[in-house]
């Protein structure tokens, strides 16, 4: 049985969530009482792959909120996760995906020194981050999104903005070896990673974020938009290409601009129904379809039995593992979401 570890994005949308779910008293409840919630398995999920076979999963809420990182509540964080995770293989979970924030609070506190959750001792096999997915279907958004704008890939140049992160690196190694994309501008905030991601690519543009910009066919966001950042849509090439692979997802309202088509990354369509709820609650345009390729990946897992933690630790996606998790989400029915919105 597979896994998914998730949460909301913000205080106002757990209220919101609650209410649509029936927990009328946890409606109103304050940031302080989602620090202390406990994990909850919320969905049963049903799975069947194309090839006729059917799996089944759960999803855990881990009442995380990104508010607990912006009011440094961050012991409160880790527990969120760590406490799921317990949860999760408590429950027998076989494999399971730490999706949105809870891989990044896992890498970044480095919540690998903490086996031991009251009288579970955590097996970290049994969970993946999902980003190996991710990277590939982002890179399969860019060549099959582009091409229907009028974005020849030969002639392009991608900005990828956070490229020395798990996924923005996989990607980098991605459009590096397997297209024909003209030139490539490695944004990040070290300078000492961009500079060695530029070795290990034997190319690339290492820039800041305003001088990427307008020289950009393609925008590829796997970073957090720091809040109240200014996008001059205006500077931008016509047509630009925006690849929105961050959690939430809300590069659409930043960037108005007829010519400028972004596209809601790392989101994958299933060819067959779902049944559950939780990609309802999360705004889905099609919930029985849609979903984040990182919570896929742990289908995928499931339905090859691969009880691995597939996707782990921090700059270690190689083209060929996104190559194998590609091959079998085509197996399995899964393909890039590819609609764009037109501003």
């Amino acid at each position: 049985m597979f896994g998914l570890i998730g949460h909301l994005t913000n205080l106002e949308q757990a209220q919101a969530v609650a209410r649509d779910l029936g927990y009328a008293g946890l409606a109103d409840q304050d940031l302080e009482f989602w620090c202390s919630a406990p994990p909850q398995t919320v969905d049963n999920i049903t799975v069947t792959s194309v090839t006729g076979q059917t799996i089944e999963g759960r999803y855990v809420e881990s009442c995380f909120l990104p508010e607990m990182l912006a009011n440094r509540r961050i012991k409160a964080a880790t527990r969120k996760i760590v406490n799921a995770m317990a949860h999760a293989q408590k429950i027998g979970l076989d494999i399971t995906a730490l999706g949105g924030f809870s891989s990044i609070v896992f890498e970044n506190f480095n919540l690998n020194q903490i086996q031991r959750i009251r009288n579970i001792t955590l097996d970290f096999k049994r969970f993946t981050t999902g980003n190996t997915h991710t990277a590939y279907i982002i890179c399969r958004q860019v060549e099959q999104a582009a091409p229907k704008l009028g974005i020849e890939l030969s002639k392009a140049t991608v900005a990828v903005v956070g490229a020395t992160g798990d996924i923005g690196s996989a990607v980098c190694r991605w459009l590096n070896t397997q297209t024909d994309v003209a030139d490539m501008i490695l944004v990040a905030r070290d300078r000492a990673r961009l500079q060695a991601l530029q070795e290990e690519l034997g190319r690339g543009k290492v820039m800041g974020l305003e001088d990427a910009m307008p020289q950009a066919d393609i925008v590829v966001w796997v970073a957090s938009l720091p809040k109240g950042i200014d996008i001059d849509a205006e500077s931008l090439k016509k047509p630009c290409l925006m690849i929105d692979g961050g959690y939430p997802k809300n590069l659409d309202s930043k960037v108005n601009y007829p010519g400028v088509y972004v596209l809601k990354g790392g989101i994958v369509e299933h060819s067959l129904d779902i049944d559950w709820r939780i990609m309802r609650l999360v705004n889905m345009d099609v919930p029985t379809r849609q979903m984040f390729a990182c919570f896929a990946e742990s289908m995928l897992l499931e339905f090859e039995k691969w009880y691995t933690n597939f996707s782990w630790g921090r700059n270690q996606i190689s083209v060929e593992k996104m190559q194998a998790i590609g091959d079998v989400s085509i197996k399995h029915g899964f393909k890039p979401l590819l609609s764009v919105v037109e501003n």
